[in-house]
């Protein structure tokens, strides 16, 4: 006997876009994964729902009629930590890295595949349900445990610098999310090396090359290219 959920136990989506193909694309879509769905078509209408309907995740477009996607983020962000994934037919570097820094959880360019679309929302959900993180993060034979300062790959401890360890211990603890190099710099080296962006590329290189299996194919760290770096959750 199949047993179906209830409508209150459903992940609660705000999709915030406003262009109905692209709204009835994404209701079909996630219906059919168990979301439960709420849509506005304008950055407004969007921030009242997000306050009324208070969702586990928005979908948000940054070209609305009314308000840029950047200023509803800022908005949002003023008194919600709610995951925010963008998704935008802007893919421009510049586009990707203000949205955020301005406190988005995500970006995808349009057009997107499903599959990835849910992925992100999955671990999107999975963030949220974590008020801190766990003492100890484990995936796909990565495990690092916060308190202990210990990292092993596959059972087999990983000696790391303090620099290396920070840049790893940063990415675990917004695990799932995008990590801008400014982001990054910022809190592993200080705002005096946010224009040196080499230094980030150099040791997450040597990052890599004690973690991953094959770091030209990397599983763990992936690179979001022009924006920054994600953890894989």
């Amino acid at each position: 006997m199949t047993t179906q959920r209830s409508s209150d136990n459903l992940p609660r989506i705000l999709v915030i876009d406003d262009e109905l193909a692209i709204r009835r694309f994404l209701h079909t879509v996630l219906s059919s994964e168990e979301f439960l769905l709420h849509e506005a078509e304008n950055g407004h209408a969007g921030l009242a729902s997000a306050a009324a309907f208070k969702p586990d995740v928005v979908l948000l477009d940054l070209g609305l009629p009314d308000l840029d996607g950047i200023e509803v983020i800022r908005r949002i962000r003023e008194w919600s930590q709610v995951p925010v994934i963008v998704l935008s037919v802007r893919d421009r570097e510049h586009d990707k890295v203000a949205a955020l820094d301005a406190g988005a959880d995500d970006y995808l360019t349009k057009p997107f595949g499903v599959g990835e679309l849910l992925a992100r929302i999955r671990a999107a959900l999975r963030r949220s349900i974590q008020l801190s993180p766990e003492p100890v993060f484990s995936s796909n034979g990565l495990v690092v445990d916060l308190t202990r300062r210990r990292v092993a790959i596959d059972n087999c401890d990983v000696q790391l610098t303090p620099t290396e360890y920070d840049i790893l211990r940063l990415l675990v603890t917004h695990a799932g999310k995008v990590m801008t190099h400014g982001q990054i710099l910022k809190q592993v080296w200080g705002i005096a090396y946010l224009e040196q962006p080499h230094v980030l590329r150099v040791n997450v290189s040597n990052l890599r090359r004690k973690i991953e299996v094959d770091p030209s194919r990397p599983r763990h760290i992936i690179t979001e290219p022009g924006v920054g770096y994600r953890l894989t959750y």
